[in-house]
């Protein structure tokens, strides 16, 4: 089988290609830096992102509060966290790095704040 993609590991953006039989035989091609050849072949195995979105706040000035995850999380989970994310309503004052919800379905991965509110 075969894979075009553009690796999003720096900002070179390298068109890469992965070829695989099996999947503990994929060759990366294309790439001009080793992140290239990681992030093809995790790409093909488990391909994961991080995830930013907003929150509903009780503020006066402010109606949404900017999130992200800690770090990557299955493609295949995104849209349930995405479900959760929107279903939150949270009271002010929330601090910048505030965990929102811990340990997203036991990804170890958590959701936090990117900004702070104050009342």
């Amino acid at each position: 089988m075969k894979k075009d993609m553009i690796c999003i590991s720096c900002p070179m953006g390298c068109r890469i290609s992965a070829e695989w039989e099996t999947e503990s035989d994929i060759t990366v091609t294309g790439n001009k830096c080793q992140r290239g050849i990681i992030y093809g072949k995790e790409e093909i195995l488990s391909p994961r992102r991080v995830v930013t979105a907003t929150i509903n706040i009780n503020s006066s000035w402010l109606g949404r509060l900017p999130v992200m995850t800690t770090g990557p999380v299955p493609k295949g989970k995104i849209d349930s966290l995405l479900n959760k994310i929107y279903k939150i309503h949270l009271d002010i004052p929330i601090v910048r790095d505030d965990i929102i919800i811990k340990n997203i379905e036991n990804t170890g991965i958590d959701l936090i704040a990117t900004r702070s509110v104050k009342t």
